[in-house]
């Protein structure tokens, strides 16, 4: 999702010499293949975006998956950039790998500072080892690194999978499938009343950028919009966009989750960046993209 909106955005900035194999051109696992691939193209810049990921149910799941498949990219992508000298290497890490129960916003200094959510350890784990990676590369041989923190991403290209899918597409999925078959009631999970914080994929490829351009510190630093909605407020939002007009009941018997989950983005807006795109135009470009231009409602009989 990130990287076609990474790849969109250069295109559109006159950016032309761009290299983005597909996992059918090269397999980034294969340690070897990508030094070759670098030895042949060598490449200036490197935006490492290649992972595996998914929701709780594909965490808990696929957990050995998750971390082999993820430490063996980071592996063969940073040891090719460092034999080829690159100018820069932006690596973005993920805010699961803050801990559990950090202070909120949470703050770049949060890193290592506590026990992170067990249901995404295998992910996690994978991601700090390539921050650590990055931030050791850096000290080690000189290699520039840049280390974005995005919060929740959403947008278009997201995954719809329902066993991988992450909160804006499962009910952006329920939400279009209950009008189509003219439900009466859509039932969520807990209160409705934990915040998140959500960020459009096209803000997120256009900060990378940014900080490719503007940023040479390997030290972390967070993207995010510092603003909060409800899942009961973003839930509402989706509805509207779809047009479900019936009842949205939230079972008080299932768990939560984290009360409150936000970055402090103030370090990136310091640097005079800021998102451009607001949650309820994200959901509907979403919307659009993936149900009304490619799959319309179709009222069932």
């Amino acid at each position: 999702m990130i990287g076609s909106a990474l790849l969109r955005l250069l295109n559109e900035a006159g950016f032309t010499r761009l290299l983005a194999p597909a996992h059918n051109e090269l397999e980034l696992r294969d340690a070897p293949a990508v030094s070759s691939y670098f030895a042949k193209h060598i490449p200036d810049y490197v935006f490492h975006l290649a992972a595996r990921v998914g929701g709780i149910h594909a965490n808990d799941a696929y957990p050995g998956e998750f971390i082999y498949d993820n430490t063996a990219m980071q592996l063969s992508v940073f040891e090719a950039a460092k034999q080829q000298k690159v100018k820069k290497l932006l690596f973005p890490g993920s805010a699961c790998t803050y801990p559990k129960m950090a202070p909120q916003p949470v703050k770049e200094s949060e890193f290592l500072n506590g026990p992170i959510e067990p249901t995404n350890i295998a992910y996690a784990a994978a991601k700090i080892n390539g921050i650590i990676m990055a931030q050791s590369y850096a000290k080690q041989y000189g290699m520039k690194v840049v280390i974005p923190m995005p919060t929740n991403t959403y947008g278009v290209g997201d995954n719809f999978d329902p066993k991988a899918s992450h909160v804006i597409p499962a009910l952006m999925q329920r939400f279009h499938d209950a009008k189509a078959k003219e439900l009466t009631e859509v039932v969520i999970w807990g209160t409705g009343t934990p915040k998140r914080e959500f960020i459009y994929v096209d803000d997120v490829a256009d900060a990378f950028i940014f900080l490719m351009k503007n940023r040479d510190d390997s030290a972390i630093i967070n993207v995010g919009t510092m603003q909060e909605a409800t899942i009961a407020d973003l839930a509402g939002e989706i509805a509207q966009v779809i047009g479900y007009n019936g009842k949205i009941r939230f079972d008080t018997a299932k768990p939560d989750g984290a009360p409150r989950k936000v970055l402090d983005s103030k370090g990136l807006f310091e640097l005079e960046w800021r998102p451009r795109v607001g949650l309820t135009d994200g959901l509907k470009r979403m919307y659009k993209k993936h149900f009304i231009e490619q799959r319309p409602v179709k009222k069932t009989a």
